[in-house]
This record gives C-alpha cells, structure tokens and sequence, in this order.
C-alpha cells in the first residue's frame, strides 16, 4: 500500500508531465512539422479560409457567448480524487463522441472534413467547460473562460510558449487580474496571430482525413487521440490549480 496521498501523488505526475510537456522538440516531430506543412500548401486555400473562420468564432464564443457553458452545477464539494475520477468519464465521453464525428465527416471527402474542424473545436471547447465545472471552477466567470483558452494554446504551443503558460497554470490567482473585463482582454487579443498559430500547427492527423478513401477510419483516429490530448493537458491544468487552491479558497460564483 502507497503512503502517499492522492495529493501527493498527483504533484509527481505533474511533475514528471510538465518535464513532457517542456521538452524540445525531438528530430521525428520536427520531421512530422515540415511533412504537415508540406501537405497545408496542398490544401486549398477556401480549407484554410474556413478553418481560420472557424477558429475565430470557436473562441469568441468560448469568451463571450453562452453556447458552451454546462446545464450542470460547478461540482465545488469533491475531492481533487473524486474529480479526477469524473473527469475521466467524461474524457472517455467526449473521446467516443470526436470519435464518432470524425469517422462520419471523414467518410464524406473534402467537403465534409472541412465541416469536421469547426465540429471538433466545438467538442474540445464543450468538454473544456464541462471539466471546468467537474474541478470546481465556473466558467460563467470571465477570467475562467481566459483559463480554458490557455488550456487550449497550451496544446498546440512550442515548448518556449508552453513555459510561459504553465507559469500563468501555476499563478492564476494573479493572472486572471490582468483582465478585469471582456472589452479589456477583447482589446488585447492578437486574433490574427492566434489563428495563424492554430492552423500552422494543425495536426498531420486531421490532413490526411482530407484525402478521399482513408478519411473515415483516419477521422476517427485523429480525433479520438487529439481529444486525449487536450483531456491530458486540461486535467493537469486543473490539477495544478486545484493543489495550489490548498493554499487559498475557492473562486466565489458572481
């Protein structure tokens, strides 16, 4: 039997996932970066059009509009184990549901795959705000929505970015000061170079769901593995919060 609490055994996974998450890239993702960016100049230009759309509204609604806030209450009573145990269940949801959306736009060629990257924003941005709620944390609050949105750069960012965000992970307390308001964080968001970022690092998994004969089997794939992926980052992020909130209470609901 471990002598360590869930706490403490939760701050050496972190521990060990933030040394992952920082490392330098190593020799095949930058030969899988330069493959995936071979094939986006293949790709024609009204896919990145709709892409960059699609981003675009993805996160105003993720900051200013209600479609993706939870029916359920702000789970604030359970233990960082008990939610860690809820949040994947519904990590195991949300992976069947990408899953499922992927194979069905997949099957349908071109035309479909390009209706299935505003899809699968709309599922990471749902399950992001659920989780939210499964830790604890209310995403009716604005500085929670800037939260999530770190969560979700945090996945597509080079290691230097990365650092960056962890520390705002780790000090939100402070961070989420900097933007009193919707109009002061909307005033300062750079649109055009979050979109770029997004896009040049699409996953080479969602190219090829764009070729026609393997899209369905190669949709459900990507986005079932992309969703584990943000599942993995979003937890730990909330983990991080939820440890240092030992040391100060929970945010209040306005």
């Amino acid at each position: 039997m471990s002598l360590l609490s869930h706490d403490e055994k939760i701050a050496l996974e972190l521990a060990i996932w933030e040394q992952k998450a920082l490392k330098p890239r190593g020799m095949l993702e930058r030969s899988g970066k330069r493959l995936s960016e071979t094939i986006n100049r293949f790709i024609p230009q009204k896919v990145h059009d709709a892409m960059t759309l699609a981003v675009k509204g993805a996160v105003r609604t993720a900051l200013f509009g209600a479609e993706y806030l939870p029916k359920g209450k702000v789970r604030r009573l359970l233990s960082l184990e008990e939610a860690d145990r809820e949040a994947e269940r519904l990590l195991s949801l949300y992976r069947k549901i990408a899953a499922a959306e992927g194979a069905g736009t997949g099957a349908g060629g071109i035309l479909l795959g390009i209706a299935d990257f505003p899809a699968l924003l709309a599922i990471k941005m749902k399950f992001l705000f659920e989780l939210a709620h499964v830790y604890g944390y209310d995403t009716a609050l604005f500085s929670e929505r800037i939260f999530i949105l770190n969560v979700f750069q945090f996945t597509y960012s080079d290691p230097g970015r990365r650092r960056d965000i962890l520390h705002r992970f780790r000090d939100w307390e402070r961070e989420s000061r900097r933007w009193p308001s919707d109009k002061a964080y909307y005033r300062n968001m750079d649109w055009e170079k979050f979109q770029q970022d997004y896009r040049d690092a699409l996953d080479f998994r969602k190219m090829l769901q764009l070729l026609p004969g393997i899209g369905a089997v190669v949709g459900a794939w990507a986005n079932y593995g992309i969703l584990d992926e943000i599942g993995e980052v979003a937890m730990n992020a909330f983990r991080i919060r939820r440890l240092n909130d030992r040391k100060s209470p929970m945010p209040a609901t306005e």
